[in-house]
């Protein structure tokens, strides 16, 4: 299935006039000085322009420092196979400059929509100087009905002038308890990193460290990836029958994705030459996140998993990367893989929400507490 497209050929061009509104007194509401000059800013032209079909769309975004994996191209190609319609589009100013990049996903549930955007807008310098009538450009564009929803979990990649657009904007937080992850910091010496970690997990790493029959190996060929992938897609299905758990990554949708963007960094645990281990993480310069595993037999008795997180984490901490996301935690429902995490690192941080914005407050509240109790 191929992203859904607004035009047939060529950038589509929509105007949309920043509304004039009443000037708010900031001594009174305690409104921040740059709030409201960016609210009384000489009104321009703001033109939402389809990108859907751009070839380049990926190469626009590279320079971005809040550029990540989720508004990339491949993965809209793989949330389109699972029943997504996706477009991209550009937000820019009267003077052509770019103010955001959305990559929009939209599903319709009876009468409703629900149009998500998952890891933007990305804000340029332009855009984030502008946020809020950005942002109000992107949401108008969209031309909700009634009982529409629009959701934007900025995955990590959250810019502090794009928060308080939302809110101005009418836009709640949904924070469920699965939103919290652990960080390592990455700023501190290796050494140090190293020694920080718990005794037990220490004991095991190092055990790995010292086995000859094992090897670690960041993948870069094609190939190569999609032979790992498939193992990992193996093994991965072993643990959900073992485990019994449900998750939504569909392999067979995701596997030339992940074969093929660079943004995800594949590691590969071998014993003997023979793969134990493939554990794949998110890369962007912000941020390493660590996204999947799956192991065999021999990979839990040769305690692979510490062994691949740790050549991850240092290869992050060599590339100039200041966090390395563990991936979410659910102590509730999965302690064991909780305490595992909990052997790097004990910094316990609540994650991006979603943020939900509605039409109608009602449908808005009833929508953000369901989902709350995900």
């Amino acid at each position: 299935m191929t992203p859904a497209r607004i035009a047939a050929s060529g950038p589509t061009r929509l105007r949309l006039t920043a509304r004039s509104e009443a000037r708010p007194d900031s001594r009174r509401r305690g409104v921040a000085p740059s709030a409201a000059i960016e609210r009384h800013a000489p009104a321009e032209d703001i033109t939402v322009v389809d990108l859907t079909d751009a070839a380049d769309w990926d190469e626009r975004l590279a320079d971005e420092p809040g550029a990540n994996l989720y508004v990339a191209r491949p993965w809209g190609t793989y949330k389109a196979r699972l029943n997504w319609a996706v477009r991209r589009i550009a937000i820019r100013d009267g003077r052509g400059r770019d103010l955001a990049f959305v990559q929009v996903q939209e599903r319709r549930l009876g009468f409703a929509r629900f149009v998500l955007a998952q890891g933007c807008p990305v804000l340029t310098a332009a855009g984030t100087a502008r946020a809020e009538a950005t942002l109000r450009a992107f949401r108008d564009h969209l031309a909700l009905g009634p009982f529409d929803l629009l959701g934007v979990n900025f995955h990590e990649f959250q810019d502090n002038e794009a928060v308080a657009a939302l809110l101005a904007l009418g836009f709640v937080p949904v924070v469920s308890a699965r939103q919290h992850t652990l960080e390592l910091d990455l700023t501190r010496d290796i050494a140090a990193i190293e020694a920080g970690l718990d005794s037990k997990w220490r004991r095991n790493l190092a055990k790995a460290q010292r086995n000859p029959d094992l090897e670690t190996a960041i993948l870069t060929d094609p190939d190569a990836r999609l032979a790992a992938f498939d193992t990992f897609a193996g093994m991965y299905a072993a643990l959900q029958a073992r485990k019994g758990f449900s998750n939504t990554l569909d392999p067979k949708a995701f596997r030339d994705v992940a074969a093929t963007d660079p943004r995800l960094v594949i590691l590969e645990v071998r014993e003997n030459g023979e793969p134990i281990l493939v554990r794949i993480a998110h890369w962007a310069p912000a941020r390493w996140t660590d996204f999947f595993a799956a192991s065999n037999e021999r990979g839990r008795a040769t305690n692979a998993a510490a062994l691949s997180v740790w050549t991850l984490i240092e290869r992050a901490k060599a590339e100039g990367c200041p966090i390395y996301d563990l991936g979410g935690i659910d102590p509730a429902g999965n302690r064991g893989v909780f305490d595992f995490k909990r052997g790097i690192s004990r910094r316990v941080v609540q994650s991006t929400p979603l943020w939900l914005y509605g039409r109608l407050p009602l449908v808005r509240s009833l929508a953000a507490g369901l989902l709350a109790q995900r």
